[in-house]
């Protein structure tokens, strides 16, 4: 099976660059996945649930364009076994980089690929070191809007990089999308790499 194109079923700006950082011809999708989490569901099985149903809902939208498969991704971030999504508020998101201060945190994400013979997912798993955040500092960093719509209320590709003192495993896959395994993805389904200038049309 080959195809000149993958679907992306994110409205992630991080995870379409990501594509475009290595040449891989992609458009996006918009998909609605229910992204709470389920009773006595770990954080391995949460992200690996919901990109696989980020990736089938997408390709059951692209029909028409069936032989075209389908990427999803989730990002979770955890601490003592607790997920981190998105921060509700301020107040929300100073309590998590508060847990996430002068410790180590894990990263997971899954990422899953969709396409007319089934679903195939690989997972990231990295850990991250932060330097002590003092509260004003959390509140300052909320102010600049950047951690508003992130898991664990940082973005370790902006402002939130001062706060890493040391990263084990994979930087994209801490964005949201990791490479090495995406990569590994598409090379089974045919998906072309290494595109100079491949972006979404």
């Amino acid at each position: 099976m080959s195809a000149d194109f993958v679907y992306l079923a994110s409205a992630s700006p991080r995870r379409r660059q990501l594509l475009a950082q290595i040449g891989v011809p992609f458009q996006t999708l918009s998909v609605n996945v229910d992204e709470s989490i389920a009773p006595a569901e770990g954080p391995l099985g949460y992200v690996s649930r919901l990109a696989a149903a980020k990736a089938r809902a997408g390709f059951a939208q692209a029909r028409a364009a069936r032989r075209h498969p389908v990427l999803g991704a989730d990002t979770a971030v955890v601490v003592d076994g607790a997920i981190l999504g998105k921060p509700a508020d301020g107040a929300d998101a100073q309590r998590m980089l508060g847990l996430l201060s002068a410790r180590t945190h894990e990263v997971l994400t899954a990422v899953a690929l969709a396409t007319a013979e089934g679903v195939i997912d690989r997972v990231s798993r990295s850990a991250v070191r932060f330097r002590e955040i003092p509260p004003m500092e959390a509140r300052e960093y909320w102010s600049t809007g950047e951690g508003r719509d992130k898991a664990g209320a940082y973005a370790i590709q902006g402002y939130g990089a001062v706060f890493v003192a040391e990263l084990r495993g994979s930087y994209s896959g801490v964005m949201g999308l990791p490479l090495f395994e995406t990569a590994e993805l598409l090379r089974s389904a045919g998906v072309p790499r290494w595109r100079a200038g491949a972006a979404e049309p």
